[in-house]
């Protein structure tokens, strides 16, 4: 959907949103809708006894050719209000005026710039649809959705030119998302290398290593995962050298298993059918690296996604194969479906050895297990550094992708010496703690550098956003990781 700022209204308009918080106050702008249609805001809202609580809504007819609806739509008290809040609300606003058929409208606020624009960001991540796959249906051709918000402002320059920052920030949301709901009959490591290449544009200097290259480096872990697809696996890195002038680099690391059958170790049916999204942390990385780019952020930031498929044909890697990782240390392979801290840890190996990273975080769909530790309100979060930890709660807190810190030990690391090789990709037949073993694993991997690990197992995906309220992909970690850097790392 479009929105933008204008100065003035459109006369032809019929619907009319006022934004309001508790104190009710109208701009200067509302106001003349008086003068020039008769409808008094002032008298509606008492009428109605309206409030301008959090997403309260209320649409009323006029009776007026000119301006056919006034919508209230209240934010509450903005001092509670946190970005999640704002976010909400703006989805919220965005399905009510849906709802009710409204194409275009037009919205008046006297409310704070930065409450707004958050708002608005709302509103265009809850106009958020990945349906081009549907064949049309007659009763489709008679739903309106909202296409169109112009918001009345005197400083509509200045403010169009902040909103084309929030508009980048959905827009790599969206793709994140795109790039999750695809299906892997057309998704793979090639066109999702493919699609990276094309961020190019954005002034993103773009690196694809082909399977001969990861041949060359010896990345045996992630190839072994892959070495039973038809489709060849790739490395993507991409660049974006925001402070020329600092030595200072941020590596973020992405698992990109395009599709996860669990291999050998087949998966049960009903696990394989959101394996699609198993490359949901690289999207993530992907998404992170596009919208850096746009807002031009005063950073130096390097992300690496490794890109697989997973599939059990005649030439897959076998329970019981040892590989021998880029780093030099084995592996003894003893479930197939433990591939993606495989994938991990030669491409953890590969940043921190050629890239010397400040720091290095990880995002992957690594474990089912931390569904049983944290349920889907958090990702789990598992580091070698305090001061990074405590970076990335804070940051979750703000952004409500909230995270959980869960313990390593040199307790887990004897739970994946194996007998016969360095060490197993899995720890006891149980799975017990599994999440905290599967990173005491990607631990062996970054060699002291300061690291953190997010798993994003469960919150890739949900049935019903709090924020947006949509089902599906959630591009969890866009927010979270975009506040860690901003915070934390731009000169």
């Amino acid at each position: 959907m479009e929105i933008k700022f204008v100065e003035r209204r459109n006369k032809a308009s019929a619907a009319i949103a006022i934004i309001l918080d508790e104190k009710l106050e109208l701009s200067s702008q509302a106001n003349e809708i008086k003068k020039e249609t008769g409808v008094d805001l002032k008298q509606l809202i008492k009428v109605h006894n309206y409030k301008a609580t959090p997403n309260e809504f209320l649409l009323i007819p006029t009776g007026n050719d000119k301006i056919k609806n006034i919508i209230l739509f209240g934010v509450g008290d903005l001092k509670k209000a946190k970005l999640p809040d704002l976010i909400k609300a703006g989805a919220s606003l965005y399905r009510k005026l849906t709802s009710h058929s409204i194409k275009e409208a037009e919205a008046y606020s006297s409310i704070a710039t930065p409450s707004l624009l958050n708002l608005l960001l709302g509103t265009l991540l809850g106009s958020y649809r990945f349906d081009k796959y549907k064949a049309v249906k007659k009763d489709d051709k008679k739903k309106v959705r909202l296409e169109k918000l112009n918001v009345i402002s005197e400083r509509s320059t200045k403010l169009n030119a902040e909103l084309n920052g929030y508009k980048n920030f959905s827009e790599s949301v969206a793709l994140v998302k795109d790039l999750v709901a695809e299906p892997s009959n057309v998704k793979n490591p090639i066109t999702l290398s493919k699609i990276c290449t094309g961020l190019s544009k954005y002034g993103l200097k773009v690196e694809v290593l082909d399977e001969a290259k990861l041949k060359s480096l010896k990345m045996n872990a992630l190839l072994g995962v892959g070495q039973g697809s038809t489709a060849p696996s790739r490395v993507v890195v991409i660049h974006w050298n925001g402070a020329k002038t600092s030595k200072k680099k941020i590596a973020l690391i992405g698992k990109g298993v395009t599709f996860d059958s669990g291999g050998l170790s087949l998966k049960p049916a009903g696990s394989m059918v959101t394996m699609k999204g198993d490359m949901a942390g690289a999207a993530t990385v992907i998404g992170m690296l596009r919208m850096l780019a746009l807002r031009k952020a005063k950073v130096n930031v390097v992300g690496v996604v490794g890109l697989v498929e997973n599939m059990p044909d005649g030439g897959a890697q076998r329970p019981g194969d040892i590989v021998k990782s880029m780093s030099g240390q084995t592996i003894e392979i003893l479930n197939t479906d433990a591939e993606g801290r495989l994938v991990l840890a030669d491409i953890l190996w590969y940043a921190q050895s050629v890239y010397k990273p400040t720091v290095m975080v990880d995002i992957a769909t690594l474990t089912g297990a931390v569904r049983i530790c944290l349920g889907d309100e958090f990702a789990g979060l598992l580091s070698n550094n305090d001061s990074i930890s405590e970076q990335l709660i804070k940051a979750g807190e703000d952004t409500n992708e909230r995270v959980w810190r869960l313990p390593l030990d040199k307790k887990y690391d004897k739970m994946i010496d194996s007998n016969i090789a360095d060490m197993q990709n899995i720890g006891t037949p149980d799975g017990s703690a599994g999440t905290s073993i599967a990173a005491q694993f990607l631990q062996r991997f970054v060699n002291k550098v300061p690291w953190a690990h997010l798993d994003i197992g469960v919150v890739s995906e949900n049935k019903k956003s709090p924020d947006t309220g949509l089902a599906g992909p959630t591009a969890f970690g866009m927010r979270l990781l975009n506040k860690f850097i901003e915070d934390n790392y731009e000169s």
